[in-house]
């Protein structure tokens, strides 16, 4: 934990996640105490070894951007360090991070995996004002071959301690009852007021309205209104970037709006890009499972897909296959039953038919559908005529015997016979295209292969058929082909 740390302060600094320390030994100690004394009872911030840290630049400067150098976050709540009365407001947490590891040496492990900031400082705050801070934070001795005066010591705070663990998972608890809440709240609202980013149309009621709106409309989907928490702050979000000439996918700026609209239209560009942290906190999924993302979620899910792919099935049971007649109502539990009655009871015999015109699957299918539409119009697909009833009908078929037959190729074979006149019709799916199975005529007399003798290669290079074959269609080019 304390090794991956090191190495994390180290590495996060350009993505504002991390703080940079002073130069790292790749060794470290831990010292469970003895350190309260130079810690001065409570992380006070004089300056270790006599070294002065005040002027480390720890990532690249920018200036404001507002006009006047207006704090975006000015009347932001305002978090207040563990040791001293320094304060920032939480959006800039950061600032504060990096008074603590430069001024009191003191650094928290996962700070993002924290659900509530200030909840969380204020607690702590409170604890190393009544205990020393070593009695919390394990010890790292950093540069510990280097002379003394160039040795610096860091406290860690993290979850390894089973008093920070809880407390992170309360405040996670905590966070999660809220979200909830105001997502219950926003489902029912009916004085949601919002306006179309694209039409610029104005929509009263519930917030599904104008969300539904956008996804039909101008197909800008961010997902079901159910599934998203502070509409109102999340909408607002995207109308800024919009408002600054900034497309929401690939997030790059253009010089109007027409290039913009014409940009995000022929790119497709008319969603969120999700990768963008930014929008995390506005679906309900991100707020779950303690220190999981949705893309964490969402990939512990396929595993758990794959993983139950393996299951044991042997307990299934298999619902028996009702296959219907195709002249009356008579269903059997097994096809091969079925073409048993339809040849007894009818004289149609479907094996025989398939046979007899080499049909394939397809062309099975589509004379299946073709009976079925006809019985079904009670007309008889042999010479057209109608009857008022189907059992009218198929008294007609039987009497002439035109059941036993096949109306000709191009009234059956036709692209609407593709699909199924009833759509359950479990024959369908028993078909096959193998003379094999379901054959009615007698099976044929396996032919016997032969193998060549090959003790004797040169006479069977001269016997071959491949090299008859070949001599044959020399000869018939001919000389001058």
């Amino acid at each position: 934990m304390l090794t991956e740390w090191a190495g994390q302060v180290g590495r996060e600094d350009e993505r504002g996640r991390g703080l940079v320390a002073p130069h790292w030994s790749k060794e470290w100690e831990w010292k469970p105490g003895g350190m309260a004394a130079q810690a001065g009872g409570g992380g006070e911030g004089e300056a270790r070894g006599g070294k002065e840290h005040k002027d480390c630049i720890l990532e690249p400067l920018s200036l404001p951007e507002n006009p006047g150098g207006i704090s975006a976050v000015e009347g932001s709540p305002s978090v207040t360090c563990l040791f001293c009365e320094e304060c920032s407001p939480v959006s800039e947490q950061n600032q504060l991070l990096k008074h603590m590891i430069i001024e009191h040496k003191l650094v928290i492990a996962d700070i993002k995996l924290v659900a509530d900031f200030k909840r969380y400082m204020q607690y702590w705050k409170k604890r190393f004002a009544e205990q020393p801070t070593t009695d919390f934070c394990p010890v790292i001795k950093t540069n510990s071959e280097a002379p003394l005066e160039d040795q610096d010591s860091y406290f860690l705070l993290c979850d390894a301690l089973p008093e920070d663990r809880e407390l992170r998972e309360k405040l996670q608890q905590q966070r999660l009852r809220e979200i909830l809440e105001q997502q219950q709240q926003e489902r029912y609202d009916k004085d949601f007021h919002g306006i179309c980013m694209f039409c610029d149309k104005e929509y009263t009621g519930n917030r599904s309205i104008l969300l539904n709106h956008m996804a039909k409309d101008h197909a800008f989907n961010i997902g079901l209104p159910d599934n998203i928490v502070n509409c109102k702050e999340f909408l607002d979000l995207l109308q800024k970037k919009l408002d600054s000439l900034q497309c929401l996918y690939c997030e790059k700026i253009f010089r109007d709006k027409n290039t913009l609209k014409d940009h995000m239209r022929k790119k497709q560009h008319r969603r969120i890009n999700a990768k963008n942290r930014e929008y995390d906190r506005f679906y309900i999924i991100n707020y779950l499972e303690f220190g999981k993302s949705w893309e964490e979620v969402q990939s512990e899910d396929d595993r758990e897909l794959l993983s139950n792919q393996e299951e044991d099935w042997s307990d299934w049971e298999e619902h028996p296959v009702c296959a219907v007649c195709l002249f009356c109502e008579k269903q059997t539990d097994t096809t091969e039953k079925l073409y048993v009655h339809m040849e007894e009871a009818h004289g149609f015999d479907l094996l025989k038919i398939k046979s007899e015109h080499g049909l394939n699957y397809y062309q099975q299918v589509k004379v299946v559908n073709f009976i079925r539409r006809e019985i079904h119009q009670c007309q008889c697909y042999i010479c057209q005529e109608k009857f008022p009833s189907k059992k009218d009908l198929v008294n007609h078929m039987e009497e002439t015997k035109h059941i036993t037959s096949l109306s000709a190729r191009s009234m059956w074979d036709q692209p609407q016979y593709y699909f199924p006149t009833y759509e359950n019709d479990t024959l369908l799916c028993t078909l096959s295209d193998s003379e094999d199975e379901l054959s009615s005529e007698k099976p044929k007399e396996d032919i016997p292969v032969i193998s060549e003798d090959v003790s004797n290669i040169e006479a069977l290079k001269q016997s071959s058929v491949l090299n008859q074959l070949l001599r044959e269609v020399m000869n018939n080019e001919g000389p001058g082909s």
